[in-house]
């Protein structure tokens, strides 16, 4: 059983098996994609596969569309090159319920899949030739939040940013360059309407998609290498920059996923690390539920993905779902089992569930600390996720997710899915910042976790994350079992806690500096001072 268009034709040896197969005239909906391409997506991993195609693969299945995605990878090419064009584009679903029962699906909704390589004359030029089709209505982006960003950790301008200002659109190094440069094609082709659709898990993500792309086209005008008509039509109806929630679980593919793989028969399984250490597998695996709700902003129109699970609404209230899900009811509790997870040695997300502590810490985190300040968004109720979350989600034993994970870019990750949630107490009249007592044991549990000593004592490798290296000096002094005194631990952590930019909030200004200082203080008491520490205050 070979993943290929010519494998999947013998469909009585994968429908045996279990596997649910397209339904529809593959070769014809590639034709009719590449003809008249309405969808490009940035960023060609597991959440791609396992919701946008997936979702468009239902929908051809049932005859809601005609037309499938071109997927573009720009920071990892080798993704391309190395798992979507051996296997024509074509990827398995392995969906991973938690009653224990496994969906799998082939999914062939990727009509192309190209590099975004200016330096690739062919399929830049295929790009570009997309970007000016009138037929083209919206581009999606899954490339993490940081892939906005024109800045490295000390808020120093990167590089190639630096670089593609001056030189401009023509053969642009950055990613947001090599965006705009595309988006500057369409504006150059008639300044035809479009839809860019941030689906990345961070708040206010079409801001961020705006504010790079409207940096690189100031910057190019000003230097003579685009248009003035640019900026303006970066800023008219004609472009719109959508909000958009989305939630769902992809984590890295699993062995015990692709042990059942090859049980079935299936060839060619075998993962790629890339030259990026970016790690690739012919499947990915993801749990049941998913939620993708967007701005409901298309300038060209769009097709009723509503078919397809997804749901659109006015900006105000996916900015109430997105507050609701990444400031309250799953981001935060997900970091607080990454942190002590790590620090406790967990290699399961899912196994966490079963330690009493932890299980209390993000029941108390969501229900008694976070929901009180949640916005109903009237779409989703906000107590149902959570009970969701932590009843069947988390829980899920066959979800093969890993605290080490989701502990990745804690130091990006920590203002909204906390800081938010301490401003809303601020604020208010009825509720205390003083009456948070879990919050700041998830923050000090964060610089626990820094130390990259284990509640055993042994070291272990922290998540990549941008800001190690100007975080980790301020504990590196610190030693378990070495006492300390409480001033003298607040002199070392005074620049981390008084950084907004990490919390959200001046700790020292909302007086909770001193209350994580103390909590640090017990978790560095010595071997075992984690598990006590949650189990005094848990």
């Amino acid at each position: 059983m070979k993943l290929s268009l010519q494998g999947i034709r013998d469909k009585k040896q994968w429908e045996a098996k279990g596997y649910q197969l397209p339904q529809y005239d593959i070769e014809k909906m590639i034709a009719a994609t590449k003809e008249n391409p309405f969808w490009i997506h940035f960023g060609a991993g597991n959440l791609f596969r396992a919701f946008h195609a997936n979702v468009v693969q239902n929908m051809l299945n049932n005859g809601d569309l005609d037309r499938g995605l071109v997927v573009a990878e720009g920071f990892d090419y080798e993704i391309v090159e190395k798992m979507y064009v051996p296997h024509d584009n074509l990827g398995i679903v392995a969906t991973l319920k938690a009653d224990g029962t496994i969906e799998k699906t082939v999914v062939a909704s990727v009509a192309e899949s190209l590099p975004l390589d200016s330096k690739n004359k062919v399929a830049y030029a295929r790009l570009k030739d997309i970007f000016g089709k009138e037929s083209f209505q919206m581009a999606t982006f899954t490339i993490t939040e940081k892939g906005y960003s024109l800045v490295n950790g000390k808020g120093e301008q990167l590089p190639d940013v630096m670089a593609d200002f001056t030189v401009g659109p023509e053969k642009p190094e950055s990613y947001m360059g090599k965006v705009t440069a595309l988006l500057y094609a369409r504006y150059k082709a008639g300044a035809l309407p479009l839809a860019m659709v941030s689906t990345d898990n961070c708040s206010h993500n079409g801001d961020k998609l705006y504010a790079a792309v409207s940096a690189f086209a100031k910057a190019w005008v000003k230097n003579g290498k685009a248009e003035k008509g640019f900026v303006d039509y970066i800023d008219s109806d004609q472009v719109s920059f959508t909000w958009s929630m989305i939630d769902k679980i992809t984590p890295r593919p699993d062995a015990s996923v692709e042990a059942i793989l090859r049980e079935d028969g299936v060839e060619d399984l075998d993962p790629v690390i890339t030259s990026k250490n970016t790690y690739v597998a012919p499947f990915v695996n993801a749990e049941e539920t998913e939620y993708l709700v967007i701005e409901d902003d298309f300038p060209n129109g769009r097709p009723d993905l509503t078919k397809g699970g997804l749901m659109f609404t006015d900006r105000e209230t996916v900015d109430k779902v997105e507050k609701m899900k990444v400031c309250t009811c799953l981001n935060p509790l997900h970091t607080c089992l990454a942190i002590y997870g790590c620090v406790l040695g967990y290699q399961k997300i899912s196994d966490e569930m079963k330690d009493a502590e932890l299980k209390k810490l993000v029941e108390t985190v969501g229900y008694r600390e976070g929901l009180p300040v949640v916005v109903n968004p009237g779409i989703l109720d906000p107590k149902e996720f959570i009970d969701t979350v932590l009843n069947v989600r988390v829980p899920n034993p066959f979800m093969p997710d890993t605290p080490q994970r989701i502990a990745t870019d804690t130091s990006q990750k920590l203002a909204i899915r906390f800081g938010e949630t301490i401003k809303a107490y601020a604020e208010s009249d009825q509720l205390e910042v003083a009456s948070l007592k879990l919050i700041p044991l998830v923050f000090a549990g964060w610089l626990r976790y820094l130390m990259a000593v284990d509640d055993e004592g042994d070291t272990f490798e922290l998540s990549p994350d941008p800001l190690l290296d100007t975080v980790r000096p301020y504990v590196a002094g610190f030693k378990l079992g070495e006492a300390r005194e409480l001033d003298e631990i607040e002199e070392a952590l005074k620049p981390i806690l008084e950084n907004a930019k990490i919390f959200g909030v001046n700790l020292y200004e909302v007086g909770m500096a001193e209350k994580v200082c103390e909590y640090f203080k017990e978790l560095t008491a010595g071997v075992g001072a984690v598990r006590a520490t949650l189990k005094k205050y848990v």
